[in-house]
């Protein structure tokens, strides 16, 4: 059964409907790919996901529980945790400290008998970052930095994890590291949402995608049934007639084909 489930969610800014009628789900096990072109409505769809926007019509539920009014911090109890496009991490703290702080909130308000230490030295292991633990966070490259970020999501123990462009920053080899890491998470049942504009990375992490385009839902099926679908070429990843020229103009997305 679905960890998550928005039926319908709509979000109109002004004239713009960012996001129209858009029922997704995602399911612990499961790594679940969200893709399309920049301003589909990806972003938009997780602000509502976890609070941050209210939708114009629609719902969210979490474990079955309709959640739309509820407040950020009380979905987040219910097990949400969320990276974002842009890093958001404690640039002045120490690779430890980032992840130290996030365990000692959750302490508190779980008032769970937690080892802080332990906690934060198995979350350190997990996404690979003991070596950097007195580091300060802001003179990371992005690629480390972005496994600050999802280490302190890790630590909220999530059930939920939304990933807004992960993989960006990353070279050939963390990335690939990054998708054997994704597999390990959602095989300790977490549900896992990714948005990413990494074609290679969102292939072989995923088990189901999910496109969206003008904020609307285009396809959802497996990978290799994304990867068929004329549509999803056409919208996302084809490549647009060349002009008088001959200068050829990518599509929506500017990726090319899927691999």
């Amino acid at each position: 059964m679905a960890f998550l489930q928005t039926h319908e969610i709509s979000m109109r800014f002004g004239g713009i409907d960012a996001l129209n009628g858009v029922s997704i789900s995602a399911e612990p096990g499961l790594v679940t790919g969200l893709i399309g072109p920049n301003g589909a409505g990806k972003t938009t769809l997780f602000n509502i996901i976890t609070g941050l926007q209210p939708p114009t019509s629609g719902q969210v539920f979490l474990d079955g529980r309709d959640v739309t009014s509820m407040s950020v911090y009380r979905r987040a109890r219910l097990g949400i945790g969320r990276t974002f496009q842009r890093l958001e991490i404690f640039g002045s703290l120490s690779v430890r400290d980032n992840i130290r702080v996030t365990v000692e909130v959750r302490r508190r308000w779980s008032r769970q008998r937690i080892d802080i230490k332990h906690e934060t030295d198995a979350i350190l292991a997990r996404v690979g970052l003991e070596e950097f633990a007195k580091v300060p966070a802001d003179t990371l490259p992005t690629g480390s930095a972005r496994l600050v970020e999802l280490g302190r999501a890790l630590a909220t123990r999530p059930r939920l994890l939304l990933l807004d462009e992960p993989g960006s920053g990353l070279d050939a080899a963390e990335t690939e590291a990054f998708g054997l890491l994704l597999a390990e998470l959602a095989q300790d049942g977490l549900a896992v949402l990714l948005v990413e504009h990494d074609m290679d990375l969102v292939m072989k992490a995923c088990s189901h995608l999910m496109v969206l385009d003008f904020g609307e839902l285009l396809a959802s099926g497996t990978p290799e049934e994304i990867r068929a679908n004329q549509q999803v070429q056409d919208a996302y990843l084809g490549v647009e007639e060349p002009p008088v020229g001959g200068i050829t103009e990518p599509g929506l997305a500017g990726a090319g084909t899927l691999p």
